[in-house]
């Protein structure tokens, strides 16, 4: 049998491009579950074949032993952070304004309609809950499209939709009407947490964290725009003028959206080589740095965006773990964004809390929100901020892994005092301190989750998750709006619980990503697997050997 006859062969190349990664300094980053090990001075460059998965590499014919190549990652470190990311921060961190208006206006919306179409409690929560259901089925099919067809084609699409039935939903003439309309946005809003998986395909390894906490400010700009666009519409024009001007932010970012280029991860994977040179050059052109020398290397994929790749025995564990973290952020910080309003509404705090009951004396009595509640809301809103600031301080020093924990847990700790009788001041403070923790923690979220997987896998990964988390914003609105008016204590413990175990699960966590980069593909953590295992072999029989 000729042993060198078989159909997936994998070839080990030594890098000679010494210069490029000893001044870039960077850690290709191959980590699983189980093992954790790289082998950096090793690079895979695999014939065409098909593996058992059905997966193709790339074939890479021609090149010379001693020829200088380098990756993605090493490219971006030799580029680094500038004019570039910078114009990228501010074209992706418009959807994030738009996605923010969209989801701050539901707190807004709600007290609104309850008056206007004396509407019932159960179905003031399902004008919230429908929009997360969308989100909720739209995540996943939009990350599968943007691993299919590209992070700028999911992306590009999703907006549209999102502002075509943001604008329509303002037309809305019955309570039915606008529960589909609002449905549907939320569907292409599910699209837009590809905007960081495909502005974390741009960014160097160092301050990665930090570069993304960069656009999350976005998601607080966009939240304090809406508070203080209802502050000045809602009382001359009303709320159908509010859902109209808040789905512009949409329209501004698509008008950007063609200069937005495709990652060149996405381009390296799909086997277009050049163009994924092109964007590199475009990127160093604008950066005003040189391009690293030889020739760009990597895997090729014809099966992207499968679900069951997340449960690999290399990720499911950590697919599990995340999925759960997102509910929990997503349920907690939803909640306490509701919760604001219903707080506020809800008069005399000591009596509610500790008569443990907010009744109404019927099911349609209502209040309209008060300008002296939009600048208590406008109050927690800028937690977002100082939320921001701190996780932008700690997540590259202590880690994706801690930071999580750490949100949750003084999210928990800043819920305690409102089982106690307090007043409105007390009230706001701590829902500040709370929100700016938990909106921090949702945004490292959003860090750690496309560093974890694969670009074969990261937008699926992403749209999952973000799915995940929507079942969890699905929920809280019955939890925050209608639970509450049961049982302040009950809900408040909900919400202490979910938190807690979410911190516990954050330190769970098999991997922590500080310093590493993005895998390019699952053939890369085979390899580093198949380097490690080799190299362990190597030395045992070299120790045995010498013995």
């Amino acid at each position: 049998m000729n042993l060198w006859s078989s159909k997936d062969n994998v070839t080990y190349k030594r890098w000679t491009n010494h210069e490029v990664r000893f001044r870039s300094g960077v850690n290709l980053g191959i980590h699983s579950d189980e093992d954790q090990a790289t082998d950096n001075e090793i690079c895979t460059i695999a014939s065409a074949g098909v593996d058992s998965e059905g997966r193709q590499s790339a074939t890479m014919s021609g090149l010379d032993q001693h020829e200088e190549t380098f990756t993605v990652d090493e490219a971006l470190e030799a580029i680094g952070f500038g004019k570039f990311q910078w114009k990228m921060s501010v074209v992706t961190g418009l959807s994030w304004v738009a996605d923010a208006m969209e989801m701050m206006i539901l707190s807004i919306l709600a007290p609104q309609l309850h008056c206007e179409w004396k509407l019932p409690g159960y179905q003031v929560a399902l004008i919230t809950s429908v929009v997360f259901a969308g989100m909720g089925v739209g995540s996943p099919l939009w990350g599968n499209m943007s691993d299919t067809y590209g992070r700028k084609t999911g992306l590009t699409m999703c907006a549209c939709w999102a502002l075509i039935y943001g604008v329509l939903s303002s037309f809305a003439p019955v309570y039915g009407w606008l529960l589909l309309l609002r449905g549907l946005v939320g569907f292409g809003i599910g699209g837009v947490p590809q905007s960081v998986t495909l502005y974390s395909e741009f960014l160097p390894v160092k301050s990665r964290g930090t570069y993304i906490m960069l656009i999350a400010a976005f998601w607080a700009i966009g939240s304090v725009f809406e508070v203080l666009l209802a502050l000045l519409i809602m009382p001359t024009l009303g709320w159908r003028w509010l859902l109209f001007f808040s789905s512009l932010p949409m329209a501004v970012f698509l008008c950007f959206c063609y200069w937005l280029p495709e990652s060149a991860r996405f381009h390296l994977l799909t086997g277009k080589t050049g163009k994924a040179m092109e964007t590199l050059a475009r990127i160093a052109k604008d950066n005003g740095k040189p391009m690293p020398k030889g020739k760009l290397v990597g895997n090729k994929q014809n099966e992207r965006g499968r679900i069951k790749d997340l449960f690999t025995p290399q990720y499911w564990k950590t697919t599990l773990l995340l999925w759960f973290i997102w509910f929990a952020n997503a349920f907690s910080y939803y909640g306490i964004v509701l919760l604001t309003t219903e707080l506020f509404q809800a008069g005399q705090l000591c009596t509610a809390i500790q008569g443990a009951k907010i009744e109404p004396s019927c099911s349609l009595e209502c209040k309209y929100l008060t300008s002296s509640d939009y600048k208590d809301l406008l109050w927690t809103t800028l937690a977002e901020f100082p939320g921001i600031l701190l996780i932008i301080l700690a997540i590259d020093r202590i880690g994706r892994k801690k930071s999580l924990a750490l949100c949750f847990f003084m999210f928990s700790l800043c819920i305690l005092p409102l089982f106690a009788c307090i007043g409105r001041l007390s009230v706001t403070i701590c829902i500040f301190i709370a929100r700016a923790f938990i909106s921090g923690g949702f945004q490292v979220g959003f860090v750690y989750t496309p560093e974890v997987y694969p670009t074969e896998t990261r937008a699926i990964a992403m749209g999952t998750s973000s799915a995940v988390s929507r079942v969890g914003a699905l929920i809280t609105p019955f939890v925050a709006q209608v639970m509450l008016r049961q049982s302040v204590n009950a809900t408040l413990s909900i919400y202490l619980i979910f938190c807690l175990l979410g911190g516990v699960a954050s330190l769970l966590l098999p991997i922590e990503t500080l310093g590493q980069g993005l895998q390019e593909s699952g053939l890369d953590q085979e390899a580093g697997q198949h380097t490690a295992t080799t190299n362990q072999t190597n030395n045992t029989a070299h120790s045995s050997n010498q013995r």
